[in-house]
C-alpha cells in the first residue's frame, strides 16, 4: 500500500492590488478570504461537506477567527476554520498546518490559504496601564525598538541582510528590476492566468469591474529609475535600501485544496502536486533576511534533498537582499529563483505571498513538465519558513 500523501488538488488566487490606491482598496480581508476559499473549492469541484477544516494566514486582521468567517461565508459551515499568524510566513504556515493533519490521518480535505488587505488593516487602541488614557498600540513582537521598528523591517530585514551578505545598491537595483521585468513578461505570457480568478470590484462611483492582473509590477522602471530613488534611512552612513528594491505593500488572497491522496485517487481528484516537507527556524531578529538560509537547509534534509534536486526556487522578496543573500550563502543558482517576479515585482499582501508562492510554482513546473520546487521566506521577528512541492512529472505527461 502507497504511503499517504498530501496533494494539492486546486489552487486559486485573486490578481495583487496595490494597498491603499489599487483595486482592492475598499475589499476587505474577509471579501478576499471568502472569494479565495470558495473558489479553490470549486476548483477542485468538490462538496462542501467533504472539507474538514480551513486554515487561513492571516495578519494584522485585529482580531477573530477570519477562516472561520471565511468558511461560513463560503458555504463551508461543516469546516470549523483557523487563522494562523507567522506574520509574512502565515500562508506557509497554513499549508503545513494542513499538510500535516492530513498526513497524521486526522483529515482527509483542507483548504489553506492566507488573506491580506493591507488597504483596510484595523488600527489597534489600548488604555495605559495605570491610567485612564488611550493610546494606539500595536502587538509587542512589532514594538517600535531598535531592532525592530514598528510596521519598518527595512533595518533588520533588508539593510542587516545586505550587509551580512556583501551586497551592494547596485545588486540591490539590478534584482530588483529583473524582478520586474520577470513579472511583466510572466502577464503578458499568461503565465499567471491559471492562477487568478478575477474579483468584481465595485468603484466608488458605483460602476463595477473585474479585476484578474497584478498591478504592481511596473513595466516603465529602469536601472535609472530605481538608482535615482533616495535610501529609506539616509541618516544611516551607505543605507542601500529604497522603496525601489523592497516589497510593495498589498491586498489579496490565495487558497488551495490539500487532500490525502487515498481520499483523492478514489474521488478522482487530480493531484498537481505533492507536498513533501516544511520547515521553519528561528534567529536573532536583526538577522531576520537570512532566517531562510536556516530554513532551507533543514527542509532539505527532512526531504532528502540537496539544492542540486530543486528546480525552482520562490524565496519571497520582503527586500531584494533576501533572495540574493540566500543564493549567495548557500550556493542557489539567482536564473531559478522568483523567474515569475516576486515581492518587489509582484507586491508582498503579506498574510498571502506564501500561498501565492507555492500556487505560482504549481503551475510553472507544470508547464515545464514537472520537477520539485521550494517556497521560502522570512518572517518579522526573526523567522523563516519553508516548504518542498513536487510535481510529478508523470502528472504532467497525462495532463
Amino acid at each position: 500500500m502507497a504511503a499517504r500523501q498530501a496533494v494539492i488538488v486546486s489552487t486559486a488566487r485573486t490578481a495583487i492590488g496595490t494597498a491603499y490606491k489599487g483595486s482592492l482598496v475598499d475589499v476587505d480581508a474577509l471579501e478576499l478570504g471568502t472569494q479565495a476559499v470558495r473558489e479553490a473549492v470549486s476548483r477542485a469541484g468538490i462538496e462542501p461537506g467533504a472539507v474538514d477544516d480551513v486554515v487561513l494566514g492571516e495578519g494584522l486582521y485585529g482580531g477573530g477567527d477570519i477562516a472561520r468567517y471565511a468558511a461560513i461565508e463560503a458555504g463551508l459551515t461543516n469546516a470549523p476554520g483557523v487563522a494562523q499568524n507567522r506574520h509574512c510566513a502565515a500562508s506557509l504556515a497554513a499549508v503545513q498546518m494542513a499538510a500535516g493533519s492530513i498526513l497524521a490521518g486526522m483529515d482527509k480535505v483542507v483548504v489553506a490559504g492566507g488573506t491580506n488587505s493591507a488597504s483596510t488593516s484595523p488600527r489597534t487602541t489600548r488604555r495605559v496601564p495605570g491610567t485612564d488614557d488611550w493610546e494606539e498600540w500595536n502587538s509587542p513582537t512589532h514594538q517600535p525598538t531598535p531592532w525592530a521598528p514598528n510596521r519598518d523591517m527595512s533595518i533588520t530585514v533588508g539593510w542587516n541582510a545586505a550587509r551580512s551578505a556583501g551586497i551592494s545598491r547596485a545588486d540591490l537595483d539590478a534584482w530588483a528590476l529583473r524582478s520586474h521585468q520577470r513579472a511583466v513578461a510572466g502577464i503578458d505570457a499568461g503565465s499567471f492566468a491559471d492562477e487568478i480568478f478575477p474579483v468584481e470590484v465595485t468603484r466608488r462611483d458605483g460602476t463595477t469591474f473585474a479585476f484578474a492582473t497584478d498591478e504592481h509590477p511596473r513595466r516603465a522602471t529602469s536601472a535609472e529609475k530605481l538608482a535615482a530613488l533616495k535610501p529609506l534611512h539616509p541618516e544611516i552612513e551607505g543605507f542601500s535600501i529604497t522603496a525601489g528594491n523592497a516589497a510593495g505593500i498589498n491586498d489579496g488572497a490565495a487558497a488551495m485544496v490539500i487532500a490525502d491522496s487515498d481520499y483523492a485517487s478514489k474521488t478522482a481528484l487530480e493531484p498537481l502536486a505533492v507536498i513533501r516537507a516544511w520547515a521553519s527556524a528561528g534567529v536573532e531578529p536583526a538577522d531576520t533576511g537570512l532566517a531562510p538560509t536556516e530554513a532551507i537547509p533543514k527542509v532539505l534534509a527532512r526531504a532528502g534533498l540537496t539544492i542540486d534536486d530543486i528546480a525552482l526556487w520562490e524565496i519571497n522578496e520582503a527586500f531584494a537582499s533576501v533572495p540574493i543573500a540566500a543564493c549567495r550563502l548557500l550556493g542557489i543558482d539567482e536564473n531559478l529563483v522568483n523567474v515569475l517576479g516576486s515581492g518587489c515585482s509582484l507586491g508582498h499582501p503579506v498574510a498571502m505571498t506564501g500561498a501565492r508562492q507555492i500556487i505560482t510554482l504549481v503551475h510553472e513546473l507544470r508547464r515545464r513538465g514537472g520537477g520539485i520546487a521550494v517556497s521560502a521566506m522570512c518572517a518579522g521577528g526573526g523567522m523563516a519558513s519553508a516548504v518542498v512541492l513536487e510535481v510529478p512529472r508523470e502528472t504532467t505527461e497525462r495532463g
